[in-house]
């Protein structure tokens, strides 16, 4: 059992830190700098392993410390690259903090669930600080979940690796900006069928620049279902449940 609390531990912790093993820093790394996350242009697979394997970057947080001259020895002639890499990296800090949040690898902590806990807490401090209790009752976090993120910023290794990002000027605030629009903040929005105005994605970001969420099923607690073409059962649900089902004419409507 204790051997599988410890599996269990490491897990939820390797994209952070990735100590004692490249293959998990490797891997963590690609993930941090992804576009969801930090969105570091650049550093991509090859790179990364080059610098671990000179012993340039040991943990995450070394990105940060990564100089011109470090970056460009590993291109012939790679000096341009390493501009335009220090750059994205200096550009990197201002991202908000959900993608921060991201970013840091929480078992069961995507975009979506960063999003909603960086709106709720507001600061890295406050969200390291939240009661187990605080953390089940944010919106659309399970106990599991709450759980892992719980665990996860009680680690020694996470305290340190925030510590770290913050020395390094890592922007630890959710970015809002003053008079927000916030029309749709307490609404549930469901999509369902085939949208020809939007992408799902645009109408998700849509949704949530006014402060609104999405969900994927249609429960008690939605309060729209944005219908397309050929809506299924979730449309037939949100019928009979008496929540109101708006056309891509009456989002357009609603967001103008």
């Amino acid at each position: 059992m204790e051997a599988l609390l410890q599996e269990k531990k490491e897990r939820q912790q390797y994209v952070v830190t990735g100590i004692e093993c490249p293959a998990q820093l490797l891997r963590g790394i690609e993930h941090f700098v992804s576009k969801e996350c930090m969105d570091i242009e650049g550093l991509g697979y090859k790179i990364v392993e080059a610098l671990i394997e000179r012993g340039l970057i040991k943990n995450i947080a070394d990105i940060y410390k990564l100089t011109l001259e470090d970056i460009a020895s590993l291109k012939k002639n790679g000096k341009k690259f390493a501009s335009n890499l220090i750059e994205a990296i200096e550009k990197s800090k201002e991202r908000d903090l959900f993608n921060v949040i991201n970013a840091l690898g929480i078992r069961q902590v995507g975009i979506k669930a960063a999003k909603v806990l960086a709106k709720k807490y507001k600061t890295m401090d406050n969200l390291s600080c939240a009661s187990l209790e605080s953390l089940c009752d944010a919106s659309d976090v399970g106990e599991i979940t709450a759980n892992n993120i719980y665990e996860f910023f009680k680690s020694e290794q996470t305290i340190d690796m925030i510590r770290r990002l913050k020395e390094a000027g890592v922007n630890m605030k959710l970015n809002e900006e003053e008079g927000a629009d916030n029309r749709f903040e307490g609404k549930t929005f469901v999509l369902t069928g085939a949208l020809t105005k939007y992408t799902r994605t645009e109408a998700s970001d849509i949704i949530e620049k006014f402060g609104g969420k999405t969900s994927s099923s249609v429960s008690k607690k939605t309060d729209y279902v944005l219908a397309g073409e050929d809506a299924g059962s979730k449309l037939m649900k949100a019928r009979d449940l008496g929540i109101q089902i708006i056309s891509e004419e009456e989002f357009e409507e609603m967001t103008k």
